[in-house]
């Protein structure tokens, strides 16, 4: 038979609503009766029924983490940092992966709010008006991690996408680079992805460099992405001598295509990627990259949405860390 909260105050020497108070972590409990609860709880086993908790506290302790892409180096790093940060305040974590599809992540976001979690942390495929328009409909307390909204409505944790892709492009003209192509998403994609095209162009504008269209691959962030990418530029006929990835997972795409069509990295074609997933530093060559710091982003993106949840003020609303380039060996 399952131990009830009344063994527990049987137990402890308590009421019910001492017990409650301890379970609900109510300050008006002194330090030795909560301690006696807590041997109690301990020692009888006692798991509280969270549903009939929630049903009275309105709370569930648990998070919603929805992701674009589970398989990616990138993203695990960032659901570990959040759920860490969980742990440490007592809270569960359900986690979605979305695919890429935008309609999977407007079903998800109905379906954690049916499981009446406390809160999301939210990495978008693609940032649509509607699926603001939901998450602002089902009064879903949200954190935006890589990305942020037009208006600025949600609280968000990121990097200077734009500035990390001119950094990363401008890198690449410094070593006296100036056919350099683009593998990513479209400058209009509402994410950090649609950004990094932005830095890329930005970064060929300032130097007096105009855009080669053909040598601008819009896609996926896949190593399959990569080697598409390649199709399109050798199929243009048009010289390039170095390409900007939106991701490693691109990056290494293109490597292996292009070792497939008998060019060297970087000797003929220098590659630079993004995220510095844990792949990119054990890959031939290694992956000259921007390292995004993917565990603070998840623990940065929980500690924000606790705050929110207990009705204390945000230190930032739009949190940007820092990046750095990392060379490795892909590039000249």
């Amino acid at each position: 038979m399952a131990t009830s909260i009344k063994d527990v105050a049987r137990e402890a020497g308590v009421s019910i609503a001492t017990v409650s108070r301890v379970l609900n972590d109510i300050d008006v409990v002194n330090e030795d009766t909560k301690k006696k609860v807590l041997d109690a709880i301990s020692k009888l086993g006692y798991r509280p029924n969270i549903v009939a908790r929630s049903l009275k506290t309105q709370k569930t302790k648990t998070i919603g983490i929805l992701v674009p892409d589970i398989s990616s180096g990138f993203y695990p790093e960032i659901v570990r940092g959040a759920e860490d940060v969980a742990n440490i305040y007592d809270y569960n974590v359900i986690l979605c992966n979305s695919d890429f599809d935008s309609e999977k992540e407007k079903e998800y976001l109905r379906v954690l709010k049916e499981k009446m979690v406390d809160g999301v942390i939210y990495m978008s495929s693609s940032l649509q008006e509607e699926t603001l328009s939901i998450i602002n409909e089902l009064n879903l307390t949200t954190v935006l991690v890589e990305t942020k909204d037009k208006e600025g409505s949600l609280p968000s944790v990121t990097i200077d996408n734009t500035k990390a892709a001119r950094e990363a492009t401008d890198y690449l003209l410094n070593k006296g680079l100036s056919k350099i192509a683009f593998a990513g998403a479209k400058k209009d994609s509402m994410n950090a992805w649609g950004d990094r095209y932005i830095g890329y162009k930005e970064s060929l504008d300032e130097n007096g460099i105009k855009v080669d269209e053909s040598l601008v691959h819009y896609g996926g962030l896949k190593v399959k992405d990569g080697y598409e990418a390649v199709e399109q530029f050798e199929n243009s006929n048009n010289e390039y001598d170095a390409v900007v990835c939106a991701s490693d997972e691109i990056a290494m795409g293109v490597i292996n295509a292009l070792r497939e069509k008998g060019k060297r990295v970087p000797e003929d074609v220098s590659v630079i990627g993004f995220n510095d997933n844990i792949m990119s530093s054990v890959f031939y060559p290694k992956i000259t990259t921007i390292k995004q710091p993917s565990y603070d982003m998840g623990s940065v993106a929980m500690r924000m949405l606790i705050k929110m949840l207990n009705k204390k003020e945000l230190d930032e609303y739009e949190f940007v860390l820092n990046y750095k380039l990392v060379e490795r060996e892909s590039c000249k």
